[in-house]
């Protein structure tokens, strides 16, 4: 079921999904407080968080240590299958390309994220990869605490700045 872009910020979020949000922001802070771009993940399995990461890209020179990464692989050594078909993930940014092809590989069920990611973001922002014509279809929301974690994002951009 391909959802137009703008369709991804309407729908009723509930308290849970704040909830799982809130979650991937305190990961994202961990990444801010060790000067990587303030990305937090976490995988939700029947309602419950089964795996939680963050941005760890500069700390294991690994470009492919993006929070959402890191939280999918974790997230398949919990549940012992490489697919997450029943899993939701939550991020506070929009993922890029990278994150977005990993998703439609682990067979995520549900994508939600904070603010949307205008340079690189590959779910509505530059390119739409979860609409591509493939196999797996996966559902996406956006918009959760937004202001948060656009808050998050600006801060540490200007921290940055500031230091180079």
């Amino acid at each position: 079921m391909s959802q137009e872009r703008d369709n991804t910020m309407k729908f009723q979020v509930n308290h849970n999904n704040k909830t799982f949000m809130r979650e991937a922001l305190e990961e994202a802070k961990k990444a801010y407080a060790e000067n990587e771009v303030p990305v937090g993940a976490v995988v939700v399995y029947k309602n419950r968080i089964i795996a939680k990461a963050y941005n760890q890209k500069l700390k294991s020179n690994d470009f492919r240590a993006h929070a959402e990464v890191i939280a999918l692989n974790k997230a398949q050594k919990v549940i012992g299958d490489w697919r997450l078909n029943d899993c939701d993930l939550y991020v506070n940014l929009e993922p890029c390309v990278m994150c977005a092809g990993a998703i439609l590989e682990t067979r995520i069920k549900n994508v939600y994220f904070g603010l949307r990611e205008v340079k690189q973001g590959s779910i509505v922002s530059k390119l739409n990869v979860l609409d591509a014509d493939l196999p797996h279809k996966v559902k996406y929301f956006g918009g959760i605490l937004e202001n948060e974690s656009k808050s998050l994002i600006t801060n540490f951009f200007k921290k940055i700045r500031k230091t180079t």
